[in-house]
């Protein structure tokens, strides 16, 4: 169960990262503008926020990883239930005031791996 979390932790934290790189780099482009929906002068208004938005992603993911690697084990647990708990609040929140498949994308594989961090333990 151990290896399981830890995957999917790690998926987790990689979706963040990708979060990162759409709305830190790719929120103007092609790829940006159709994933969320945006018109290409809307993501100019934009893209400080979203770069902003990309980076507080990004910290979760740092946490996410830092929970994944740290050398204590106890220590490394309350730190990967901490950030996917951010996580979850982020994506439910989102999912409620954004978008409804931020609820899919974002909260539902935190909880997933919330439950399985909780069980490996």
């Amino acid at each position: 169960m151990f290896i399981l979390s830890a995957i999917l932790v790690g998926l987790v934290a990689l979706a963040h990262v990708y979060f990162l790189v759409l709305e830190m780099f790719l929120w103007t482009k092609p790829r940006g503008l159709k994933t969320f929906g945006n018109t290409p002068e809307l993501a100019e208004a934009s893209k400080v926020l979203a770069a902003n938005q990309g980076l507080y992603n990004g910290f979760l993911a740092a946490g996410l990883i830092w929970g994944l690697v740290h050398p204590q084990p106890e220590v490394g647990f309350q730190i990967k239930v901490f950030f996917l708990l951010c996580v979850l609040v982020a994506g439910v929140y989102g999912g409620f005031t954004a978008k409804r498949a931020i609820l899919y994308v974002q909260a539902a594989p935190a909880l997933i791996a919330l439950i399985a961090v909780w069980f490996a333990q």
